[in-house]
C-alpha cells in the first residue's frame, strides 16, 4: 500500500522499538503508559496494547512512541544486545543515589 505507514519500514531509519525496550525507557524516564501516550498524541490503550505484544501496531506508530522517548533522553542499544539507557547528559529523573537515601526519601 504506497505511502501507508503499515508494516515494515521503508529507507534506512532507526531500527523498530521492541515492546521490551519500550517498557524499560519508561521506566527510565519514570512514565506511565499515559504519558507516553500523551506525548504522542495516541491512546493509552495503544501503548498498553504494543508493549504487551498484542496486535500489528503501524510501524509510524511505533517510531513516535520512540522519538518521544529519544527527545526526553532514552538511547536505544540495537543488535546483537537490545537494551535501553539514559543518554549521556540526559535530563531524565534518575532517582535518588544510594549514598543519598534517607528515611525522609521514604515519603
Amino acid at each position: 500500500m504506497a505511502g501507508s505507514d503499515e508494516g515494515g519500514q521503508a529507507g534506512a531509519g532507526a531500527p523498530a522499538m521492541s515492546p521490551a525496550q519500550s517498557r524499560a525507557a519508561r521506566g527510565l524516564l519514570g512514565w506511565s503508559e499515559a504519558d507516553l501516550a500523551g506525548k504522542v498524541g495516541l491512546d493509552e490503550q495503544f501503548v498498553r496494547d504494543f508493549e504487551s505484544g498484542y496486535g500489528d501496531p503501524p510501524s509510524g506508530q511505533i517510531e513516535a512512541l520512540r522519538s518521544a522517548l529519544c527527545t526526553a533522553g532514552a538511547a536505544f542499544d540495537d543488535a546483537p544486545n537490545s537494551g535501553v539507557h539514559l543518554a549521556a547528559g540526559s535530563k531524565a529523573d534518575e532517582g535518588v543515589r544510594l549514598g543519598a537515601l534517607t528515611t525522609e526519601n521514604d515519603r
